[in-house]
């Protein structure tokens, strides 16, 4: 893992439009759209299939406002602000172990069509939370920042 890998910062919000509005209001950021299904994730407590959305802003530094699920690590928490920092992964598996090995405890993960980690979710000791996605994913989630609604939400 490296810094230039960090892509992302992660905000879980109860309401998305009304937080692309305000950021594009006061600070100018645009938006792609939001996208999202239901997807199967791992939770400490097991397997769960959670309805995840977010949106990516155009405008950099990139943001990604992620919609609240509730009773799961997707809540707002009040005074909390970022809720995680994005790192591209060439291994998601062996990075993962490295966190693990730094105190990291998983939260969630996600299994690609190949079998493969897809991402996970880890958090420190004091809070900080980490998500790694694979690489491989990369090219599909930068359709996520084309500007298609002119940052209007």
């Amino acid at each position: 893992m490296r810094a230039e890998d960090q892509f992302h910062l992660g905000i879980v919000v109860d309401d998305v439009e009304a937080t692309t509005a305000m950021l594009s209001s006061v600070f100018g950021y645009e938006w792609g759209p939001e996208v999202g299904s239901p997807t199967a994730v791992t939770l400490p407590g097991g397997a769960a299939v959670l309805d995840l959305r977010c949106a990516f802003s155009v405008s950099v530094p990139r943001l990604e406002l992620v919609r609240s699920v509730p009773e799961t690590l997707w809540e707002p928490v009040a005074g909390a602000g970022i809720h995680h920092i994005g790192f591209w992964s060439d291994d998601v598996a062996g990075d993962s172990a490295e966190l693990a090995r730094h105190g990291y405890v998983t939260e969630a993960t996600r299994t690609g069509p190949d079998g493969a980690p897809f991402f996970t979710f880890q958090r420190s000791e004091t809070g900080f939370r980490i998500e790694l996605v694979t690489r491989a994913a990369q090219a599909g989630l930068e359709i996520c920042w084309t500007n298609t609604d002119g940052g209007k939400r």
